[in-house]
C-alpha cells in the first residue's frame, strides 16, 4: 500500500513540502489523539518557533482526524510510491477539471489543458487554474468519446503564438475529427482557422483519436481512429484509421506516400490503425511512435513510417468483445506491419511520453504510457526498438490516466479522465 503524505504544492517553489517531517508530526499527533473524543488543547510554548511548530502539529492532527472520519476530501494529499528504480511522490497540481484530455507546456511556465466537453483551460505559473476558459475556440461537438481532445503548440510558438487543437465537430455526413489553429492572445484564441477535416464523417460516437505531434522538420502529425467502423481503416479514400501528415498550415506535403495516387486521400501517411490516443517523438531518432487501442486485447505500440499498413482489422492480437471470437485473418500477413509491442489483455492506453529529464536518472530514455483500464501509469524499458521490461505504477489509485507528458522541469505530468479530474505530477520522494 502507498503511504499518504501531505504534499500541497508550494506555489512559489513548485515543490512539495518535506514529507518526512510532516509524516512524523502527523503520526505523533494521531497517536496522541487516540481514545479521545476531541483533540486536547495544544501547549503553544513561549517562543515563536515553539508556537509555529505547535500550530502545525495541531493542524495536522485535525487533518488526520478529519480524513479518518471522512469529513472532507483529501485535496493536496499525495502518495509516496516505491517503484523499481525510484521512490516518487505524487503531487496534485490542479483539481476540478472535467474530463481533461490533453496537456501542453508554454514557454513562460503556464500550461494549457483541454477538457473534453469543449473547454481549453490555462494553469498559471503559480499552478492555479485560471477561473475562465480560453475563449474563441472553434465549434466543438462533444458526443460519445468525442469533444475537445489534444492540444499542442507550434514549434515557433514564442514568435507566432499559434496553438493547435484536435476535436470532434459536426458537418456534412455526421461528426468527425478536425484540427484548428489560432493565435493565443491573453486568454483568447484569435484568427482561428480549421486546417484539417476528417472525410468522410460518420454517425458513431467512437474512436476519434486523436493526438497532435510536430516533428523536427515542422510537419504536423494527426492520429485518427476508424470511428468504430473497422473496414474504414483499410480504405484508401478515407481518412479514418490512419496517421495524417501536413504542413503547419494544413497544406499536403509533396512527399506524402499517397500523393498523386488515384483514389487515395493525399493527407494519409499510414493506414490500418484502429484508435490511436498516444503519440510521441523518439528523443534520439526523431521518429514518431504511437499506440492504439485493440479490441479485447491487442493494444499496440507502433513506429510510424510512410505508407505502412498496420493491419487493422485484417490482422490483430485482439478478439471480438464478449465472444472472444477471431477478428480478421489472424496475427500476421505479408505486407502488414507487426507491432513493436502489444498487450493481451488490454490496458486501454492513452497518452505517451519518452522521459528525457534529470529528476529521475534511472528512467531516462524510458517510455511512459497512461492506461484507462486498471487506472495506471506504465513504464517501458527499451533497447533500441524493443521493449525489454515493463513496470506498472499507481494502479487503481489516481483514476483513469488519459495523458502523460515529460515536463520541461524534469517532472512527469499526467491527467486523470474523471468528472473531477486532476493534473498531477511525479517528483522524487527524496530531497
Amino acid at each position: 500500500m502507498p503511504v499518504l503524505a501531505f504534499c500541497k504544492e508550494n506555489p512559489v517553489t513548485g515543490m512539495a513540502r518535506d514529507w518526512r517531517t510532516t509524516m512524523k508530526h502527523a503520526a505523533r499527533s494521531s497517536r496522541a489523539s487516540q481514545g479521545k473524543s476531541s483533540p486536547s488543547p495544544v501547549n503553544c510554548g513561549t517562543t515563536r518557533e515553539d508556537r509555529a511548530n505547535a500550530c502545525l502539529v495541531s493542524a495536522l492532527r485535525s487533518l488526520v482526524i478529519g480524513l479518518t472520519l471522512g469529513l472532507f476530501s483529501p485535496a493536496g494529499l499525495g502518495q509516496i510510491i516505491k517503484t523499481q528504480e525510484h521512490a516518487v511522490l505524487v503531487v496534485k497540481v490542479v483539481e476540478g477539471l472535467e474530463h481533461p484530455w490533453g496537456l501542453a507546456f508554454m514557454p513562460d511556465g503556464r500550461m494549457l489543458v483541454t477538457e473534453r466537453p469543449g473547454r481549453l483551460r490555462i494553469v498559471g505559473r503559480d499552478r492555479r487554474l485560471e477561473p475562465h476558459p480560453v475563449s474563441g475556440l472553434p465549434a466543438i461537438t462533444a458526443y460519445g468519446q468525442g469533444g475537445l481532445l489534444d492540444v499542442t503548440l507550434h514549434p515557433r510558438f514564442e514568435q507566432n503564438g499559434l496553438v493547435y487543437l484536435s476535436y470532434s465537430a459536426r458537418g456534412e455526413g455526421g461528426i468527425g475529427t478536425e484540427v484548428a489553429r489560432g493565435r493565443l492572445t491573453g486568454s483568447r484564441l484569435e484568427n482561428v482557422e480549421v486546417i484539417f477535416r476528417q472525410q468522410p464523417k460518420g454517425s458513431t460516437g467512437r474512436h476519434f483519436g486523436s493526438r497532435l505531434v510536430f516533428d523536427r522538420e515542422g510537419y504536423l502529425y494527426i492520429t485518427l481512429g476508424e470511428r468504430g467502423e473497422q473496414d474504414r481503416a483499410q480504405k484508401p479514400d478515407d481518412h479514418a484509421g490512419s496517421v495524417i501528415r501536413l504542413h503547419d498550415d494544413g497544406r499536403v506535403p509533396r512527399d506524402n506516400p499517397f500523393v498523386g495516387k488515384p483514389g487515395w486521400k493525399p493527407e494519409k501517411y499510414t493506414l490500418g490503425n484502429r484508435n490511436m490516443q498516444g503519440a510521441a517523438l523518439h528523443p534520439q531518432t526523431g521518429l514518431l511512435w504511437t499506440h492504439e487501442h485493440g479490441p479485447q486485447g491487442g493494444d499496440e505500440i507502433n513506429i510510424i513510417r510512410a505508407g505502412v499498413n498496420y493491419g487493422w482489422p485484417v490482422i490483430t492480437y485482439g478478439a471480438n468483445y464478449g465472444t472472444g471470437t477471431k477478428i480478421g485473418e489472424g496475427t500476421h500477413k505479408p505486407g502488414m506491419a507487426q507491432p513493436l509491442h502489444y498487450w493481451v489483455p488490454s490496458i486501454a492506453p492513452s497518452g505517451m511520453a519518452f522521459y528525457t529529464g534529470d529528476k529521475f536518472p534511472a528512467w531516462r530514455g524510458d517510455l511512459f504510457v497512461g492506461a484507462l483500464r486498471d487506472q495506471m501509469l506504465v513504464r517501458l524499458r527499451l533497447d533500441g526498438e524493443k521493449v525489454v521490461s515493463e513496470e506498472r505504477m499507481l494502479k487503481n489509485s489516481m483514476g483513469r490516466i488519459r495523458d502523460v507528458r515529460n515536463g520541461p522541469d524534469g517532472y512527469i505530468y499526467f491527467l486523470t479522465d474523471e468528472s473531477n479530474g486532476v493534473l498531477a505530477r511525479l517528483e522524487p520522494a527524496t530531497p
